[in-house]
């Protein structure tokens, strides 16, 4: 054998060997189609078959099928299943990737994520803040229309709101009021989507009614009615107003609806989810309060009053806007220009002995705004917090503030949520205290006479709209003193 032949039969069996190799290798190297399984972002491993994983899930999860009355179970909604080509590497069964999951996150049922958006608002030291969004989930959409529907009648007057819905309601002749709007401030989003099975997934209208009115489905404090109970009592002794105490129990008409010993009465208080804004074109006939004019006659003997023009009240027609946000009224807004006096106030006027004393206080206290007005909140009270004053509006923005009596200013200044006010001390136990100014027409040590103009109103400070804050103490206000009712000066 030649050299020649001996190079030829080496090199094939080089090439032989290669061939082999090669082959082996390619062999090894095939890739295969697979699919990766993330979770929150994270690799759990690789998977033969998707549609293999998720109808594992859904056969599995039979508990969830039967709580929720759903034909189907789904992944969880931060699952990605993405398909891969690899070599080598391991993959896994269906039944190790679910247990993986499982243990890590819920799995999810087909139906509707419900975003409630937050509103600006004033926290307790007066600063601008956005209410927290909330997230409700139904598996019927209907659910939440219907549970919309029954919050928003819990506030509006049921048939009114009809009406309006209807378009029916009657034209205001000589008074009355009617609907112009009704709407929910909060913007609200609803998607249908896939949503977690451990969150609360509202199930009935009853249910979520009930949330979305008290804000829990905790049961609501309960009161058995005594002999005697009046519903304002109730109201006041658990710290609720009368309108909060009508909205959690709808079966009574208004605060003077008889009781009866050992009635059950729900005495929880409000937290309505999102604010329910009705809006009322009112026409009212109101009386019209005449004022006092006092006179002083040195030739008369100090002490000796002798009236020489009787008082007489009058009356007008007047035409407001009233804005209401869940059953509230956050503003009330007097048309001067279509208020019609039908009987003009007659003034009483008064002639007494003696020079006018400027500490002395008289005995009619006058009403420290001009008429007609509306009190568009009492003292007692609201959503939980005591309201020590009664509220006052319907005047406009600027309106003059009274002086209730004569007295000294005690106070004039900025305070939050009072805004501008003024506290007046009577020099006899008694202050009253204005606030929510616009303006301030008198200083600290400056004495006042009964009548005199003091302030503008105004909406500074922790408000909702134009009003007067007037308050009776009987001590100075917030040092030490006792609230009082102000009407029972009138």
């Amino acid at each position: 054998m030649n050299t020649k032949t001996m190079i030829q039969i080496a090199l094939s069996t080089m090439l032989s060997v290669g061939c082999l190799c090669l082959g082996y290798e390619a062999k090894v190297q095939e890739p295969l189609q697979v699919y990766r399984v993330y979770l929150e972002g994270k690799s759990l491993g690789l998977i033969q078959s998707k549609n293999d994983l998720e109808n594992y899930i859904d056969k599995e999860q039979q508990s969830l099928k039967e709580k929720y009355n759903v034909q189907k179970v789904y992944a969880p909604t931060d699952l990605d299943i993405e398909k891969e080509i690899t070599y080598n590497e391991r993959i896994q069964s269906t039944q190790e990737i679910y247990h993986k999951i499982e243990n890590i996150t819920p799995f999810t049922v087909n139906g509707y994520s419900i975003t409630i958006k937050g509103l600006e608002e004033k926290d307790e030291a007066g600063n601008d803040i956005i209410t927290k969004d909330k997230t409700i989930y139904v598996l019927d959409k209907e659910i939440f229309e219907k549970a919309v529907q029954n919050t928003i009648e819990s506030f509006v007057e049921k048939e009114k709101y009809e009406d309006y819905l209807n378009n029916t309601q009657e034209e205001i002749k000589d008074e009355g009021s009617k609907i112009e709007d009704v709407y929910i401030e909060n913007k609200i989003t609803i998607r249908k989507e896939n949503i977690p099975a451990n969150e609360m997934i509202y199930q009935t209208v009853e249910d979520l009614s009930k949330f979305l009115m008290f804000g829990t489905l905790e049961e609501q404090k309960k009161y058995t009615v005594q002999v005697g109970d009046t519903i304002s009592d109730i109201a006041y002794n658990n710290k609720i107003s009368n309108e909060e105490f009508l909205v959690a129990n709808p079966q009574f008409q208004d605060e003077n609806s008889l009781l009866f010993p050992g009635q059950e009465v729900t005495l929880g208080i409000l937290q309505p989810q999102f604010d329910i804004v009705e809006v009322d074109h009112v026409v009212e006939l109101k009386e019209v309060k005449y004022t006092r004019e006092v006179r002083y006659d040195n030739n008369l003997l100090i002490g000796t009053t002798n009236v020489i023009q009787q008082g007489q009240n009058g009356l007008a027609r007047t035409t407001s806007k009233v804005k209401k946000v869940n059953g509230e009224i956050t503003s009330f807004l007097t048309e001067r220009s279509l208020t019609e006096t039908i009987t003009p106030a007659v003034n009483e006027i008064i002639v007494q002995g003696g020079r006018a004393n400027a500490y002395a206080v008289s005995g009619y206290w006058a009403w420290p705004t001009k008429t007609p007005y509306t009190i568009t909140s009492g003292l007692g009270y609201r959503w939980g917090t005591y309201h020590d004053a009664i509220d006052i509006a319907g005047t406009g923005r600027g309106s003059p503030i009274y002086a209730a009596n004569n007295g000294v200013v005690t106070e004039a200044r900025y305070r939050w949520p009072d805004g501008n006010y003024i506290v007046i001390n009577h020099n006899n136990g008694y202050y009253t205290i204005y606030g929510h100014l616009d303006t301030f027409y008198v200083k600290v040590g400056q004495i006042v006479s009964q009548g005199q103009v003091i302030g503008g109103m105004g909406s500074t400070g922790y408000v909702t709209g134009v009003h007067l804050h007037f308050g009776l103490w009987k001590g100075a206000p917030y040092h030490g003193g006792t609230v009082l009712n102000p009407l029972s000066l009138y």
